[in-house]
């Protein structure tokens, strides 16, 4: 049965509102999809919640066909099982946590999860007893909580969102019923999630973040909107976040002559690049950025270029170490580093620093730096005068430490170079290994009759995500409101009738109800409004398809039939009524 306008609730607006900084977020308000109701919480109406159903089904058909099992886990959790892994101090601020009427008083004992890793491991753990219970993949589809500490672009960046998570368990990473397998699955569902969903989407290699593990991939949409970096060789053969991007080989030296003697600056107040630069007008370029790591109990130096910046993904690779990060500042003044004005040469000065040095900053030229003295830098810095000549060449490596930037070579070895582009993203798969089933001490029984940790895949996708990158991407709204692809839209057709009454009204019930028998929903506009005001918002709100009822068109026989992205031209088509039920069925079919 056709919903018709008046007994739903559509409150659509003409005014952008003032705190929608993005067209995703401008446009599902006034389309009458979501209201705010505080600072990153919304409330989807019934447009917003029929297009968010469409696409969690899609996925929720997707996952089935590709073995996943669907559960619902709690979303309250216990503190402790978050401890146990080490994410309660990793997640931080971002994790909501609450004492219950039993902790009334004391400390936190319960979280809003985020995501589900310790819950669904402890669970499995519960019952998974041998390599005969396992690969086991479980999703759920279910709404997430994040305390953003500023949410913002709608729901592209809320507290509260709903979230597809899987998480495959597994004895072997190849083979049969191994990770690589099911991982691999994922991926192809993602694939065809995505594409349903109308979707133009890149797959990047990524980063695993605060989740954990080693390989993983980024599906993004890509819009100038996006919050995250993509790194794209132009050759077309390499892509990734800047998070995870290498860059390719550059030439360094660290033999080359001084460009003069080393002259000592007093620099007040001058702790950052910017403020060097501009009191001693230089270039960034012409700056090193020194920064204090620690890892475990040993200090590492890293040093990239003042308009580069460090990427520590890449610094713990290099290191070989899982625990590398900034060095808390006062235990760094305490052990005899000067934080904002650290140079180089403390590598030469201290005995127990290992030195990592970019390419970038291993270069012949002019350099300012710090001089490891409250507001004072050095300029015509020396690599082989100031720091190799008084150093073990064992604690010097020179390596790729720093994000990736436009223009940077590609690491395919291919000539190719790499261009910066914005993306949201939408979906990440990962390969978590043993992370969380070694922390919280989930064994079965391997073939061997051997005591063994299970490893673990994880795979999410942001639901609300889909339906805002929908909306961001190129050619998902126009100057009149939003193109919906024909999957995820709220209802394929609308029926707008000039007046709703006499043979209009007939003519548009007897239409919608042909067409739902055909499996297409159908809106009817039933309101006593203005054509203007009904087409201005079928406009808005994006139906697929619109079909306009009007006196002299009845008469002649035709219904009015238009395309929201223009493929049946600005006016649309004059359609003879017997004809009409295929148009719109061919024109659904090839948007």
């Amino acid at each position: 049965m056709p919903t018709f306008w008046k007994q739903s609730l559509i409150p659509t607006a003409r005014q952008v509102p003032a705190e929608a900084e993005v067209p995703s977020h401008q446009l599902m308000i006034r389309a009458g999809l979501i209201r705010k109701v505080s600072a990153g919480l919304y409330c989807y109406l019934p447009l917003g919640w029929r297009s968010l159903w469409k696409a969690a089904n899609i996925v929720r058909e997707e996952m089935n066909q590709a073995g996943a099992t669907e559960v619902h886990l709690t979303g309250l959790q216990p503190i402790e099982l978050w401890e146990q892994t080490g994410r309660r101090a990793a997640y931080g601020d971002n994790l909501f946590v609450l004492a219950d009427r039993h902790n009334k008083g004391q400390a936190p004992n319960l979280a809003l999860g985020p995501t589900h890793e310790e819950v669904v491991t402890d669970l499995v753990g519960a019952f998974a007893q041998s390599y005969r219970d396992l690969p086991l993949t479980l999703y759920q589809i279910q709404t997430k909580f994040r305390d953003e500490y500023r949410p913002r672009f709608g729901v592209l960046r809320s507290r509260e969102f709903l979230m597809k998570d899987a998480y495959s368990f597994h004895m072997k990473l190849q083979g049969p019923g191994g990770l690589e397998e099911t991982y691999q699955k994922q991926y192809d569902a993602y694939c065809r999630i995505f594409k349903r969903c109308g979707l133009t989407f890149e797959i990047v290699e990524a980063e695993s973040g605060p989740i954990g593990g080693s390989a993983s991939h980024e599906f993004m949409v890509p819009s100038p909107t996006g919050e995250d970096t993509i790194l794209k060789s132009d050759k077309g053969n390499y892509a990734a976040n800047v998070e995870k991007c290498e860059i390719g080989p550059r030439k360094f030296s660290l033999e080359g002559l001084a460009t003069g003697e080393l002259e000592k600056v007093h620099t007040p107040g001058c702790p950052g690049i910017d403020d060097v630069c501009k009191f001693l007008k230089v270039k960034a370029k012409h700056m090193l950025k020194t920064l204090v790591c620690q890892g475990g109990d040993k200090w590492i130096v890293a040093v990239v270029r003042g308009d580069h910046d460090l990427n520590e993904g890449k610094l713990r690779a290099v290191c070989g170490m899982k625990d590398v990060h900034l060095a808390d500042e006062r235990e760094a003044r305490a052990a005899g580093f000067v934080i904002g004005f650290v140079g180089p040469q403390i590598a030469s000065q201290m005995t127990d620093i290992q030195l990592f040095i970019d390419p970038d900053a291993a270069q012949e030229q002019f350099w300012v730096t710090g001089a490891n003295d409250t507001d004072h830098h050095v300029k015509h810095f020396n690599w082989k005068r100031d720091v190799l000549n008084g150093i073990d060449a064992n604690r010097v490596k020179i390596a790729d430490i720093r994000n990736a930037k436009d223009s940077d070579p590609s690491p395919k070895h291919d000539g190719g170079i790499l261009r910066e582009t914005k993306g949201i993203e939408i979906g990440h798969v990962f390969k978590l290994g043993d992370k969380y089933t070694r922390a919280m001490n989930i064994n079965v029984l391997d073939e061997q009759n051997n005591r063994s940790c299970p490893i673990m895949g994880c795979y999410g996708i942001g639901v609300n995500r889909i339906l805002a990158s929908a909306i961001e991407q190129e050619k998902g709204h126009d100057a009149d409101g939003i193109v919906w692809p024909v999957a995820i839209a709220p209802y394929q057709v609308v029926i707008t009738t000039i007046k709703y009454e006499g043979a209009a009204k007939e003519a548009a019930c007897s239409f919608a109800e042909a067409l739902e028998q055909q499996g297409i929903d159908v809106l009817i506009d039933d309101r006593d409004e203005r054509p203007g005001v009904k087409f201005k918002d079928a406009d808005l709100i994006g139906f697929p398809i619109r079909v306009t009822l009007g006196e002299k068109g009845l008469a002649e026989g035709k219904f009015e039939i238009k395309a929201r992205n223009g493929s049946m031209g600005p006016k649309g088509e004059l359609v003879p009524r017997d004809e009409a039920m295929a148009k719109v069925i061919g024109a659904l079919k090839t948007m």
